[in-house]
């Protein structure tokens, strides 16, 4: 079902009704801004009220050409609608658009050429970082197979957060006029980009790397690098576990954290972590941090295996479309 949402594809959710709107087509909203909220639909679907439906009367059509099309929309649909001018039916039939030509023709060969090659490009960077962070492996071992086979008769307790880890740190004020550009992550409260608001240069305290941190809403995130902090953020140190251990205890700590008792009216402070109480899987009573390491590493494997198949697949196929134009 296709929305006026410009997130998401459009996709609202779905549904059991037939679809009364053909896949391989465009789809755009006629009550926003400009063209945002255009998209290619590959499959049939159901379109909301306001939900304009982009049938294209030339031939070849595919995701590839919709791709330029939209992209070539957008552009030059960019800060020219507002609140008062909306970007509705009259105003689309009256968009116009610059797209490669041949020969006096659209170039459509070039286009799906052009994006092929661009994909290649992401897929090849995706393939490279797999690579470089050992998630290409997604092969279990029998390790983690008995783990995620025991999971369910794991021994767990609940133990105190600053005696696991000592008190948490809190991170210093630094207004956003006050903020000199740089190069070190600088976390605030917020669920957007992990809450980093940017990057820094000022001399502020540098938190480890492997580390958790709190939100003032008591939203736990994990953070493989170093980075500074203000002071809604509250920093556990959990940079002497495993990684995958200290992945597992943010998971933990979030679930412990983050239940709707913190908002803007009541914050959550260095002090509220170091009496927050979670729960972990244990051995002999104490923290079984091997476990946890090995738990999370299967579970990376299981997400991480479609992506790594996604990726040859697609660099397969793109780089046969462009040898073919070679």
């Amino acid at each position: 079902m296709i929305s006026n949402s410009s997130t998401n594809n459009g996709v609202m959710g779905f549904s059991n009704l037939k679809a009364n709107n053909k896949g391989n087509t465009i789809t755009c909203s006629d009550t926003t801004l400009g063209a945002d909220t255009m998209f290619y639909q590959q499959n049939d679907f159901i379109g909301y009220s306001h939900i304009q439906h982009l049938v294209p009367n030339f031939q070849p059509f595919n995701k590839s050409i919709a791709s330029v099309i939209i992209t070539a929309c957008r552009a030059s649909t960019s800060k020219k609608y507002d609140y008062g001018n909306k970007f509705n039916r009259k105003a689309m039939n009256k968009t116009k658009i610059q797209l490669p030509i041949k020969n006096g023709k659209i170039d459509f060969e070039f286009m799906e050429s052009f994006i092929a090659e661009l994909e290649t490009e992401r897929i090849a960077e995706v393939e490279a970082y797999l690579l470089a962070s050992g998630l290409k492996d997604y092969t279990l071992t029998a390790e983690e197979q008995q783990v995620l086979q025991d999971f369910k008769n794991f021994n767990w307790g609940t133990f105190n957060l600053e005696k696991l880890f000592g008190k948490s740190t809190r991170g210093t004020r630094l207004k956003s006029a006050d903020r000199i550009s740089g190069n070190l992550p600088f976390v605030t409260a917020g669920e957007t980009d992990e809450g980093i608001s940017g990057f820094i240069g000022n001399d502020v305290t540098v938190f480890p790397e492997n580390t958790a941190t709190i939100d003032m809403f008591g939203s736990a995130k994990y953070r493989n690098y170093k980075y500074g902090a203000d002071d809604h953020i509250a920093v556990v140190h959990t940079e002497n576990l495993p990684k995958c251990a200290a992945i597992f205890v943010t998971t933990a700590i979030h679930k412990s954290s983050h239940t709707g008792k913190f908002d803007y009216g009541r914050n959550f402070y260095p002090k509220d972590a170091d009496e927050l109480n979670i729960s972990l899987p244990t051995k002999n009573q104490q923290p079984n941090y091997a476990i946890m390491e090995t738990l999370i590493s299967a579970i990376q494997k299981l997400v991480i295996k479609d992506v790594v198949l996604y990726a040859n697949k697609k660099l397969d196929a793109t780089k046969s479309i462009v040898n073919k134009k070679v």
